[in-house]
């Protein structure tokens, strides 16, 4: 049961490392006001790492969701705001349309997601509900062929970047999960008005779009029938890549702590010759690891998409397992720790969304919960929490 990445994978990782530690570590500190990290996306599109959500087909690698979580742990653990600006690009709305989305729709846009010529956004969450998806309001009518889309969408990133935003919505207005789809609409379309803006403490920008008789063509609708159960797949992908930004928050923290502990002193010697410290250190290692092996475990079940309860139970605990140690690494630290100069405080304030995004804590809780209860027996134990 020995577990290791192939010979690709690490050339894959160390590319990666490479280039984050050499370009953007530097670049990192002026992204927090809200500005797009363009040169860092050029760098990964020249290098082929915004296409690897694409088939082959459409000028991608078609690489595997392990594969992209490497990637953005990776980025991460220099960088929060390009992880999250390049998980945009190999994240929900791009596996949606590589996926579900017509075949002219996949030739014209996937191409140009892969060089980075288009950025896509996804719109989920609305001013009522986040993970509540099957009490949306945003509809999308169908009128010969015509689709007239209305409603509201809120806490969405990259609106200034983005060309092409996928929207959940409503289809002709029918309730409940089995009226749920999603469509695709271009920004500048007549009717798509952005009302409102909002910067985040890890250094992003979200704004709200209201969407008020926005006309698309019929071809623009991307899933109509069964929408709902083939969104929230594809959404699994989603809590395998939102953890390993985590999981890359905490590493990139671990390691500033690692050597503050070795460079500063105190009482004539390095504070990581503390047992206290070395405790603290050791059981930062400990949380990390215990993430990498449930991430990684999670993001194997995919074909395409991950198993929903493994990736639920390793996004649960990275992204709580992140805000830990990051908080752990200002504490060793001190009070330059919460200082904007040194990058653990980056760090924290990153690690903040996950538990938020992708799906809260306490839904995927209560996910896991149900599942217990439904299918746990003293014969076989834990069914469908993993092969082991």
């Amino acid at each position: 049961m020995k577990f290791e990445l192939t010979t690709e994978q690490r050339a894959l990782v160390g590319t990666i490392r490479d280039l984050a530690r050499s370009e953007f570590r530097g670049r990192a500190l002026k992204y927090m006001d809200g500005s797009f990290p363009w040169e860092n996306i050029k760098k990964l599109g020249e290098l082929g790492i915004l296409g690897m959500s694409v088939p082959e087909e459409y000028g991608g690698s078609g690489m595997s969701v392990l594969d992209t979580a490497l990637v953005l742990e990776e980025i991460a653990k220099v960088c929060y705001v390009t992880a999250m600006a390049v998980m945009g690009e190999v994240g929900v709305q791009t596996r949606i349309i590589s996926t579900f989305a017509p075949e002219h729709i996949k030739r014209s846009i996937l191409p140009r997601v892969c060089t980075g010529e288009c950025i896509l956004a996804v719109c989920m969450t609305e001013p009522h509900a986040g993970t509540d998806v099957a009490n949306y309001r945003t509809n999308a009518t169908i009128d010969g062929d015509k689709v007239r889309l209305n409603g509201v969408k809120t806490l969405i990133s990259r609106v200034d970047e983005a060309g092409m935003f996928v929207v959940f919505s409503r289809i002709n207005g029918q309730p409940g999960r089995e009226g749920i789809g999603c469509v695709l609409i271009e920004k500048g379309t007549p009717g798509f008005i952005v009302t409102g803006r909002y910067h985040t403490m890890g250094g992003e920008n979200l704004a709200e779009i209201r969407f008020e008789n926005c006309e698309l063509p019929l071809e623009n609708v991307i899933l109509r029938e069964d929408g709902f159960r083939k969104l929230l797949n594809a959404f699994n992908t989603q809590r395998c890549l939102n953890p390993s930004i985590s999981l890359g928050l905490a590493e990139g923290a671990f390691e500033e702590a690692i050597k503050y502990a070795r460079d500063r002193t105190a009482f004539g010697r390095a504070i990581g010759e503390f047992q206290g410290m070395r405790w603290k250190l050791a059981e930062m290692y400990r949380d990390i690891e215990a993430g990498r092996s449930l991430l990684y475990r999670a993001c194997l079940t995919a074909n395409p998409f991950p198993d929903p309860y493994e990736a639920a139970i390793a996004k649960m605990y990275c992204n709580e397992m992140s805000l830990r140690v990051t908080s752990e690494a200002i504490q060793v630290h001190g009070g330059y720790g919460f200082t904007d100069e040194y990058p653990v405080s980056r760090f924290y304030r990153g690690a903040r969304y996950g538990t938020l995004g992708g799906g809260t804590t306490e839904t995927l809780k209560d996910l896991v919960g149900k599942k217990l209860m439904s299918d746990f027996t003293e014969v076989d134990g834990f069914l469908g929490m993993g092969p082991f």
